[in-house]
């Protein structure tokens, strides 16, 4: 099979696509014939080296969308389900870019209903992340949040979960991003940032740190997306990472909420997998709203 990997460090050009055996899955395992897996800003991570595995060939792409082509010992799922999953990890040696992928079987989730694979695909690791990232903050209906990044793929996520849990959330995202994020559900829209602790919370996908938990009341509650980067606690506000753990049946979850029209999947573009190199090139571009997403 083709799987897109890295054995060097560098730019877009050091994608590669191989080929290479066919993964057989394990006990509690399952393996997806892959339709869509999504590009994320952690896959431009792995390829430049921000997570070690120097000489070692590592596979790209944590999210897929596919079906269910082999079970290692019963289970739940049967061969022909539909299905998404989260593959977590950023060392390991085959990811989701590749044509078929062996996942922890209580990682998956069906797939949508009514919802093509390529869309399918942009939902495990973004609406995780940001799903995972509320449960940080512990928020009840009627507090407020202020989600940085508000237009991007987690930030755009949680501000439909929050919304949908009553909190009152303001957005954080360019100018010309307010009509799209009011639509998500947020009741304000900043460009610039609010006043010094008028939050009760933030929910920082866009990786401002300091500057944002400035924005926390005192005793409020600050989480970040970057694991182990959250800034230090300060005025009684609690601070934390999301660091994303697979769960399929919070994954299900989520998949429900999307089949209610609550959750917006994003596409930007599609490229066949042959193409890895130039969907990371496109990424490392910018602007990009919604996901890319690699079709094998």
């Amino acid at each position: 099979m083709r799987a897109a990997v890295v054995t060097t460090f560098g730019g877009p050009e050091a994608v590669r696509v191989v080929e290479t055996e066919i993964p057989e899955p394990g006990a509690g395992q399952v393996r997806i014939k892959v339709a869509a897996a999504s590009l994320n800003p952690v896959d431009a991570g792995v390829r430049a080296g921000a997570f070690g595995g120097a000489g070692e060939r590592l596979g790209l792409g944590w999210d897929v969308a596919g079906t269910v082509d082999a079970a290692g010992v019963a289970g739940p799922w049967q061969v022909g389900d539909e299905v998404v999953a989260l593959h977590y990890g950023a060392v390991k040696p085959l990811g989701t870019h590749a044509e078929y992928v062996v996942v922890d079987a209580d990682a998956v989730a069906k797939a949508p209903e009514g919802v093509d694979a390529v869309h399918a695909a942009t939902l495990p690791l973004n609406a995780l992340t940001a799903v995972q990232a509320l449960d940080l903050l512990e928020l009840t209906p009627g507090q407020t949040l202020l989600v940085t990044g508000a237009a991007g793929a987690v930030g755009g996520f949680a501000v439909q979960l929050a919304a949908q849990h009553g909190v009152l959330v303001t957005g954080l995202a360019r100018a010309g991003d307010e009509e799209f994020v009011r639509a998500l559900g947020a009741a304000e829209f900043t460009s610039e940032g609010v006043s010094a602790g008028s939050v009760d919370a933030v929910l920082d996908a866009a990786v401002l740190g300091e500057r944002a938990l400035a924005w926390v009341r005192d005793g409020g509650a600050f989480a970040g997306v970057i694991p182990q980067a959250a800034p230090a606690p300060e005025r009684g506000v609690r601070t934390g990472a999301v660091e994303v753990s697979a769960d399929g049946a919070r994954l299900a979850e989520l998949v429900a909420l999307v089949e209610k029209d609550v959750l917006t999947l994003r596409v930007a573009d599609t490229y066949p997998l042959a193409d890895a190199a130039e969907a990371h090139a496109r990424l490392a571009e910018g602007g990009v709203r919604g996901r890319l997403v690699l079709v094998p």
